[in-house]
């Protein structure tokens, strides 16, 4: 048994004996199969029910081609403002539902600014799962899962997850928001919990090591961590293994904790994971990855980042995302069935939240079979990564391609070239990115053709030099705590 696990044994020994765990109990719905997860059989049977493909057809591409209206369209290449009401205008009717007729003029723009990395939420499947879903049970009953809300719908899928990352177990969480808050505030709890009176004494703290570049669901679950006073927060250099060594050897707290993106959201490089595992190694800290990027992404089998390098043994926790890769919503966190207990007793971004609806949960399921058996989907999106590298020459790493332009004006003149070119490719700004290091943020999917990719590269060369552009990792930190 390593440190945490006592640690976090003791932690629920606390609670219990203060009547504070918590208990999910799953609702099983009428008009569904009887315990659906209980054997192989019934679960084979459950999933033989999705259809799957075995190349692109025309439904894939409705998630990369969308229409604005020639208002926003007004709007956007002049910069100009706007709440979204544009519809709303007498001048600028939405189609008639009935008779399809559109009194306004639309533009076609290809999307290169999604997460739908694989396509997937434009899958007929997976809308037929959230339609049967929707008829059978309305929205579900509504309430946070440790109430009524946890159904055997939302159990089916965490059984899944916790497959795919080879977890012990997972727990479902309204966002991958709220899944980094209820983690984050967790870990501060196990300080409080183990100390030896009210507060924490130097000693009895939670180191937590972050990286400068983490996701503001981290960051802000790490400061709201901090309030208990039973954190102590140290961020290293963006990816930098010798600085979090530095910090790890003169860190004299017991309880160490390394928490990393596993694939950058802004940038699109991995973390060193083969160093972060050397260093776990050595140092005994829990290991959290955030996976939102990387699932059904990377890995042969779409398991993410962990099983692309070959370490998913070496990950204590992984945080993941229903709205990327999948197409659909919600968070996720994969981890042992004691961590999970925990969390769902003291992480109060899920305890206070509501479940989620019953057919998003149904079409998430759904979702993770087709991406697991559709595997040309993720050998598409890597196609197209080669494909970009080919026509640009630059090497990026994955299908986020952060391509640095300076000044906040040259990125939204940029941008705006392209939306009259026929690309949705947003600039990316201050406060998201530091002052001088403006962006365009282009997303590769699954949905895209080459030609895609002949096309955007033409237009990208008319307003940027392709051959002076700096590209994802560059050295400065935005991610201040």
């Amino acid at each position: 048994m390593s440190l945490w696990d006592y640690w976090i044994e003791e932690a629920l020994s606390k609670l219990d004996s203060l009547q504070l765990l918590r208990s999910l109990r799953p609702i099983y719905l009428r008009n569904v199969p009887e315990h659906p997860i209980n054997t192989a059989s019934s679960k084979s049977s459950i999933e033989d029910e999705f259809q799957v493909f075995d190349e692109l057809h025309t439904w894939d591409r409705s998630s990369v081609e969308i229409e604005i209206s020639d208002a926003t369209f007004q709007n956007w290449v002049h910069h100009i403002s706007s709440s979204g009401d544009e519809a709303d205008d007498s001048r600028h009717v939405l189609a008639n539902p009935n008779t399809g007729e559109r009194p306004q003029s639309f533009k076609k723009l290809l999307l290169f600014s999604g997460n739908d990395y694989l396509g997937l939420s434009s899958h007929p499947t997976i809308g037929k799962a959230a339609a049967k879903a929707a008829l059978k049970h309305g929205m579900g009953p509504r309430g946070s899962a440790l109430i009524c809300g946890y159904t055997n719908y939302h159990r089916l899928l965490e059984s899944c997850l916790a497959d795919l990352k080879k977890k012990e177990d997972c727990l479902l969480c309204p966002t991958g928001f709220a899944a980094n808050m209820a983690l984050m505030v967790t870990l501060g709890n196990v300080g409080s919990l183990l100390a030896s009176g009210s507060k924490p004494l130097e000693h009895e703290r939670v180191a937590i090591f972050s990286d400068a570049f983490n996701h503001a669901s981290i960051i802000d679950g790490i400061r709201l961590a901090q309030r208990q006073s039973s954190v102590e927060v140290f961020i290293y250099r963006h990816c930098n293994m010798t600085h979090l060594k530095t910090l790890l050897s003169s860190c004299t707290l017991k309880k160490k904790v390394v928490v990393t993106d596993s694939l950058f959201s802004m940038d699109g490089d991995f973390a060193p994971m083969t160093e972060l595992v050397k260093l776990r190694k050595k140092y005994k800290f829990l290991l959290v990855i955030d996976d939102a990027h990387g699932t059904f992404v990377c890995g042969k089998n779409g398991g993410g980042v962990a099983e692309e390098f070959n370490c998913e043994k070496d990950i204590d926790i992984c945080v993941g995302t229903l709205s990327k890769a999948v197409g659909c919503h919600g968070g996720f966190i994969a981890c042992s069935k004691k961590w999970k207990q925990l969390i769902q007793s003291r992480g109060r971004s899920f305890i206070f939240s509501t479940a989620s609806v019953v057919p998003v949960v149904a079409a998430s399921h759904a979702a993770v079979i087709v991406a697991r058996k559709e595997m040309w989907r993720r050998k598409a999106i890597w196609d197209r990564v080669q494909d970009f590298r080919t026509l640009t020459g630059i090497p990026i790493t994955s299908h986020i391609i952060s391509l640095i332009i300076g000044s906040e004006e040259k990125a939204l003149e940029a941008s705006q070239h392209l939306l009259r070119s026929g690309f949705h490719v947003t600039a990316i700004r201050p406060p998201t990115v530091p002052p001088n290091s403006c962006r365009l943020r282009v997303t590769l999917s699954a949905a895209h053709t080459r030609n895609d990719l002949v096309s955007l590269t033409n237009a990208l060369s008319r307003c940027i030099n392709l051959k002076e552009i700096s590209v994802n990792g560059s050295s400065y930190a935005y991610a201040r705590m």
